[in-house]
């Protein structure tokens, strides 16, 4: 399998294996996609980790499969290139995207759909697509603009430079900078921690910000407030509550 999914206290590790550079062939796309709707689905799963290993993450596209496509055929693909990436956007739980080497075009896209990016201090992150006459196709023009802000994606995806990870960290594109051999523990960590929080409300936590990213303040502050009164029917909310006033702040255990 060119994708698989491994589970441990919690934390399910979506870890990317099509050495020697991770390249996002149509295969594995797919099995990208399926994976994202198998942790969505696991009650097993409580937060995400994507990870490509100890070299790279994805250095994007396999360009030679590129190569022996023409528009009619990109055209009937291009729809499933995106909803691959969406699958792992979408995922109602905290997911963290654990960077070493290369994330270039798909593989900087794939980075984008998590919530949380850790990189390598090795890490180089970049659109290069404008290099091959192309523009990003995966969510690229999208979600880097969003998240970094338009000038910025517009000098990545404009001219395909690659950015370090200080740079990258600088501009908001990774959260935070470790050691190359600290990239995979951190990132579980912090998913672990996330893990054993309430998951209800962390979903709602999720899409809350992410569909008001998508819509007017006014849209937005009513998913907020329709999420907010809605926690209130949950075991979750009662058990927080109950803890704090019983026991302090930061001490409820959640199921």
């Amino acid at each position: 399998m060119t994708v698989t999914l491994e589970v441990t206290s919690g934390v399910g590790t979506i870890l990317l294996q099509r050495p020697p550079m991770n390249a996002l062939d149509v295969a594995t796309q797919d099995r990208l996609r399926e994976l994202a709707e198998e942790a969505t689905r696991r009650e097993d799963v409580r937060a995400v980790v994507i990870h490509g290993g100890e070299k790279v993450f994805a250095a994007g596209a396999d360009i030679k499969e590129m190569q022996a496509m023409d528009h009619t055929a990109m055209v009937l693909r291009s729809r499933g290139l995106q909803e691959a990436f969406t699958a792992v956007a979408r995922i109602p739980k905290p997911v963290v995207a654990a960077i070493t080497g290369y994330a270039l075009g798909g593989g900087c896209e794939l980075a984008l759909c998590a919530d949380f990016r850790i990189a390598a201090d090795n890490a180089k992150l970049g659109q290069p697509e404008i290099l091959l006459g192309l523009i990003p196709g995966a969510g690229g023009t999208q979600r880097l603009a969003r998240l970094v802000g338009p000038a910025k994606a517009k000098d990545l995806i404009f001219t395909g430079r690659m950015v370090k990870a200080e740079e990258a960290a600088a501009i908001g594109l990774v959260d935070r900078v470790v050691p190359a051999a600290e990239v995979y523990e951190q990132a579980h960590a912090w998913a672990a921690k996330l893990a054993q929080g309430p998951a209800l409300a962390l979903r709602a936590a999720k899409e809350c910000v992410d569909a008001g990213l998508e819509t007017d303040l006014e849209t937005g502050l009513a998913v907020e407030r329709t999420w907010f009164a809605g926690l209130f029917a949950t075991e979750d909310r009662e058990r927080g509550m109950r803890s704090f006033v019983d026991e302090g702040p930061g001490k409820a255990k959640f199921l």
